[in-house]
């Protein structure tokens, strides 16, 4: 080979690995550079502009229109504009938003090859099918039957419901695990939506599975003034039972409110850099003895030196106290969910395998690299060999980014309270993380209104 045809080789293959090292660098922060400008108008209490941000990003012209591909980050950002629609009150766009990613979403199952399962799902496909963490699957149908309850649909939160309970199913037959702790919020809602439907026993299958995630003590009356309509019995709901009198029924002339405020973000994904001899240390538990003695090796010729996979950022505002008062009277809100901490456990279940599956995957790319390296020999043919290795290792790098896609605008806790109060007009205000809603809401004899609020910043 002449000087000049190597010099133009070198500049070629050189290039070639630059863009695809540039390619790296973009897959690792392009879902978070999508869902920044939304982040930054949530964070500054600008919610419509989140939305706004939203739409371009879709390529949409208003709240109503849904992307012509709903694949990819398309069906997240389109869920993350259903959690914005309701903050704003906007509830039939909400719902609208909710169906449409529900379809396009499916439920991440790692009941068989976890390992093998995560490191596909946490790198290569990040540009294919999101499929959601368990606590996302179910928090859809529990805050859509919200924005069915807001409107006194109980048609609507009926079907949420029974496909809450499609999912509570598979959770206990299949991966014999009824134990987060979302479906206390998804019961309580459940419970609700049977109680007011006139379908006791469904009611109270519901209320003793929210029953078994939260012992919050709105569900012990709710759960006492159902028992005596109906025939549908657990040991925990015989407890209630003997424990609790049963509440006097509502009067001709009463009715209830019910109260939820959300509050805060959940903490969104990232991407995250550690040197290797870190990541071996405080994950070693997770990787094998034969890639901890191979990344050791690799480390110490130098050849890799970085662990790049997914992580969690802060969560945001979930300290915050929310407050309510119905005709200026304080009312006491109780904590239904910590959905940060649904977060953070679900992490940490897979956060080994995930960095585990990224080290494998490293040694790949520097066993192909150095593979190649060698192969090239001496003289011209060790440049050659240099550059083809670099751009190998530059290539499976580049196709193996981490994914950083997450539902960003989840409340990070969820709080609720049920009081009885005169039929007719009510005042109800809610108010948390500098948010305000002030509702007016009219109580019909013996029915019930639901008033919401999510403070997503």
């Amino acid at each position: 080979m002449s000087s000049d045809d190597l010099k133009m080789w070198l500049t070629r293959a050189c290039a070639a690995a630059g863009l695809l090292l540039c390619a790296f660098v973009l897959g690792c922060a392009g879902h978070e550079a999508r869902t920044l400008q939304f982040r930054t108008a949530l964070d500054e209490g600008h919610p419509k502009g989140a939305i706004a941000a939203i739409n371009k990003e879709l390529e949409v012209d208003h709240d109503t229109d849904l992307p012509k591909e709903l694949q990819g980050d398309n069906a997240l950002l389109v869920l993350d504009r259903a959690t914005i629609q309701q903050s704003l009150a906007q509830f039939d766009r909400s719902e609208t938003d909710f169906q449409a990613a529900d379809k396009a979403i499916d439920m991440l199952d790692l009941s068989h090859n976890a390992a093998d399962t995560i490191g596909k799902y946490m790198f290569s496909d990040s540009a294919g099918k999101y499929q959601a963490p368990p606590y996302e699957k179910l928090l859809i149908n529990t805050l859509n039957m919200v924005n069915y309850l807001e409107q006194a649909n109980l048609e609507g939160a009926r079907v949420e419901a029974r496909r809450l309970g499609v999912l509570h199913t598979y959770f206990r037959e299949k991966l014999k695990d009824e134990s987060n702790p979302v479906l206390g919020l998804g019961g309580f809602l459940a419970g609700l939506t049977f109680e007011k439907s006139g379908e006791p026993d469904e009611a109270l299958r519901w209320y003793d599975a929210a029953l078994a995630h939260k012992g919050f003590a709105t569900l012990g009356p709710s759960i006492r003034s159902v028992l005596a309509d109906g025939s549908f019995r657990t040991p925990r709901l015989t407890a209630i039972e003997k424990e609790l009198p049963p509440p006097p029924k509502l009067g001709e002339n009463e009715g209830e409110i019910i109260l939820i405020a959300g509050y805060g973000r959940v903490p969104h994904k990232i991407p995250k850099r550690v040197p290797i001899g870190l990541a071996l240390t405080y994950f070693a538990w997770a990787i094998s003895p034969t890639d901890a003695a191979t990344a050791n090796r690799l480390a110490a010729q130098g050849l890799v030196t970085w662990v790049n996979y997914p992580s969690l950022a802060p969560s945001q505002g979930e300290y915050a106290m929310p407050v309510a008062t119905v005709d200026g009277a304080n009312v006491s809100l109780e904590e239904a969910v910590n959905v940060s901490a649904a977060v953070r456990r679900e992490w940490e279940k897979i956060e080994g395998s995930i960095v585990a599956s990224a080290i494998t995957r490293m040694i790949t790319r520097a066993v192909a690299g150095e593979g190649i390296r060698r192969a090239g020999g001496s003289g011209d043919g060790a440049i050659i060999g240099l550059i083809a290795s670099l751009a190998t290792q530059a290539t499976l790098t580049a196709l193996d980014t981490p994914d950083t896609r997450s539902w960003e605008t989840l409340p990070a806790r969820i709080s609720i309270a049920r009081i009885r109060v005169p039929a007719g007009r009510h005042m109800v205000e809610l108010n948390a993380r500098g948010v305000m809603r002030q509702q007016a809401v009219d109580v019909p004899k013996a029915g019930f209104r639901v008033v919401s609020l999510m403070a997503l910043r």
